[in-house]
């Protein structure tokens, strides 16, 4: 079984910002990729971008610049 390490994750409403968040984290340089909400948080629609920790600010920039709209962004063990 994989360790599971410390993740900054932001879940959405909606798959469209779950889509839209994750362009928008292309475009800005951004790494992660697109999970399944973790069971530890709740979304409406059950997409996560999940990023390593550090990529924090950056990831949240990328949402604000874009006009993402996310529902929360939370550390957790992924």
């Amino acid at each position: 079984m994989r360790k599971k390490e410390l993740k900054v994750v932001a879940a959405f409403h909606t798959t469209a910002d779950a889509m839209a968040a994750e362009q928008a984290c292309a475009v800005h340089g951004v790494p992660g990729r697109l999970i399944p909400v973790p069971r530890t948080l709740s979304a409406g629609c059950g997409i996560a971008w999940c990023s390593p920790i550090e990529e924090r600010e950056r990831l949240v920039g990328a949402l604000e610049a874009d006009g993402v709209e996310y529902e929360q962004i939370a550390e957790v063990a992924v």
